[in-house]
């Protein structure tokens, strides 16, 4: 995100309190939130305890670990959902990313980077999260993301465009999912459906 995008005397992606709006939600959304398994809770108070440095635990440039935002994108059926076989690690994952100093909530980062890994407009979320997962990954020489997972909904029709983070990106049967598949993917699917099933009219922009 180029330094354009910030506003402020002071804001640049390296300055802790540029997040310091971002920190504020992420920490009452999780808060409130009720976990969807016995894991998610774990990984629930981990990630409130990894809020307890600040700011900073929202930028990339924490080393000890970093809050992400990913999604399982549905098709307007509910009965398909689409992944990225990434281009790094060569495994079937769902939508998502690091968090921005343009994101003005955890909610806002999870859309942005499904509108830009999906190429796909119109997409809306559902403002409760579906999942955390706590996992190594090779970023700034090896740190943890603490990746806060949510459900989208694709508009009647979507057309996806494959975005440079990934060599491809596929619809699957919601229970015929690819392989290989990242670890943590195919435990998103209950929980999005159920999302789904309980609040589809809650699903917003």
């Amino acid at each position: 995100m180029p330094d354009t995008a910030i506003t402020g005397p002071t804001a640049h992606p390296t300055d802790p309190e540029t997040y310091a709006s971002l920190h504020a939600d992420a920490t009452a959304l999780l808060e409130g939130w009720q976990p969807t398994s016995p894991e998610a809770a774990n990984a629930r108070e981990r990630t409130l305890t990894l809020l307890g440095a600040g700011p900073i635990a929202m930028s990339r440039q924490h080393r000890p670990g970093h809050i992400t935002a990913s999604t399982l994108v549905l098709d307007a059926t509910g009965t398909r959902v689409l992944l990225c076989l990434h281009g790094k690690f060569g495994r079937w994952v769902q939508l998502g990313g690091h968090c921005e100093p343009v994101d003005e909530t955890l909610v806002a980062a999870a859309l942005r980077e499904a509108t830009e890994e999906s190429g796909i407009a119109g997409l809306r979320i559902d403002p409760v999260p579906i999942d955390i997962d706590v996992h190594e990954v090779l970023c700034q020489g090896g740190s943890r993301h603490y990746d806060v997972r949510f459900a989208v909904l694709a508009p009647p029709g979507a057309v996806e465009q494959v975005s440079d983070e990934a060599e491809e990106l596929g619809w699957f049967p919601s229970d015929r999912l690819p392989e290989p598949l990242a670890g943590g993917t195919a435990q998103l699917v209950t929980p999005a459906l159920a999302a789904l099933r309980r609040s589809p009219l809650r699903l917003a922009p």
